[in-house]
């Protein structure tokens, strides 16, 4: 019998950047044991088109990405959450809606490329550090061995890994 992936959500207040970027690496690097989700305390109601753009040049999978509102994942119904992240730092403060399935948590940070005024450059260099710090997250996130950590373990070892800023080592 195969067990079920780990269903893994991202969270940031306007789901259109980080949030997004976060889904779509671990449905990456997931490789079929996660299976992620994004969403916002106030969605935008967009992706940001950076955002698309970058994950369209990284050959990686946009279909069905859509701004949308964190109450989607507390109904009836909703994928019982294994892991809930939050990727910025407005949403960490929020009061956050009880997630089925009672998910580990953990705040994983990351400056906000959308928030970016300049140049086209500047904005793209934003967004691609922000992946690359996700990505690097994300890679150590999905090569745990989590079904043989104990719960106290793996919650360390999850915010352990939103402390870290692998993206500054890369760069």
């Amino acid at each position: 019998m195969t067990e079920r992936p780990f269903n893994v959500l991202f969270l940031c207040t306007g789901n259109s950047a980080r949030s997004i970027l976060a889904e779509a690496l671990v449905n990456h690097w997931g490789r079929g044991k996660f299976a992620g989700f994004s969403a916002g305390s106030s969605p935008k109601g967009a992706v940001h088109p950076i955002a698309l753009e970058l994950l369209n040049h990284m050959k990686m999978s946009t279909e069905g990405m859509r701004s949308k509102s964190w109450d989607e994942f507390a109904r009836p119904g909703a994928p019982s959450l294994d892991f809930v992240f939050t990727v910025c730092d407005n949403a960490a403060g929020e009061m956050c809606p009880i997630w089925p399935g009672q998910p580990m948590t953990a705040h994983w940070g990351v400056e906000d490329p959308a928030a970016v005024e300049g140049s086209e450059t500047e904005k793209w260099i934003a967004f691609r550090k922000a992946f690359r710090e996700l990505e690097s997250r994300i890679k150590i996130f999905t090569s745990l061995p989590i079904r043989s950590l104990d719960r106290v373990k793996l919650q360390q070892t999850l915010r352990d890994i939103g402390k870290s800023h692998a993206a500054d080592e890369v760069a």
